[in-house]
């Protein structure tokens, strides 16, 4: 758990993915992002994995890396798809990964099936020494699907795993950062992400046991910490 007394802005930005997951930005839009972000040292650029190679130019040296989202938004692609797109992503350049699990499967039940994707995916990502993330998308799930999700993600051992996707029909809620840290404990990290535009809702999640907080608003809030 982080030392809320310790957190400093240099802290909290860290454990930020500063995110930009428009489907239509430009480059030249996407390159003035990434430039805003250098002077503040987020852990990692959260985009889309089409504009890795070209975002780990704009960051080189600044020591962010570029977090890729695979299957995303949906989750609806086959594993070795996945699998394909999560090899693919890392070797252009991805220095961690966010995929969303494939929800039709988690609402129907098929948890063998949440097992092998997730187990395939972090397989690959360990491969390459690179962070996993795996996005729950608790909006569309019961407390007890989300319980599933964590029983199985302690099996395949993601680094962490991650309320949303910030475009579902909600995004995190203390309430379900709660939930899943009290399954997890302190074996899987938890990544707090959807709607977390101040620094006090940031704050808040870190209380509750996020360790990573994924949002477009990652200047604001360690301005706003400032």
């Amino acid at each position: 758990m982080i030392d809320m007394k310790t957190l400093t802005p240099e802290v909290l930005a860290g454990m930020i993915d500063q995110t930009n997951l428009s489907n239509h930005a430009t480059l030249a839009e996407l390159e003035a992002f990434a430039k805003a972000a250098r002077p503040y040292r987020f852990k990692s650029l959260a985009v889309n994995s089409a504009v890795v190679p070209f975002l780990n130019k704009v960051l080189e040296g600044s020591g962010i890396v570029c977090d890729a989202t695979v299957g995303f938004p949906f989750g609806q692609s086959t594993i070795e798809t996945k699998v394909f797109e999560t090899r693919d992503v890392i070797e252009k350049g991805a220095g961690e990964v966010d995929y969303v699990c494939n929800i039709v499967e988690a609402k129907s039940g098929h948890w063998d099936y949440i097992e092998e994707e997730m187990k395939r995916i972090v397989a690959v990502c360990e491969e390459h020494g690179i962070v996993s993330k795996v996005i729950f998308e608790n909006c569309f799930l019961t407390d007890d699907e989300k319980k599933h999700l964590c029983e199985v993600a302690l099996k395949a051992r993601p680094t962490f795993i991650k309320t949303s996707t910030g475009f579902g029909t909600g995004g995190a809620t203390v309430e379900d950062v709660r939930l899943m840290k009290s399954m997890v404990g302190g074996e899987l990290k938890v990544k707090a992400s959807g709607g977390i535009r101040s620094v006090q809702a940031a704050l808040e999640m870190i209380e509750a046991g996020a360790e990573r907080i994924g949002t477009s608003k990652g200047i604001e809030i360690v301005e706003g910490l400032k």
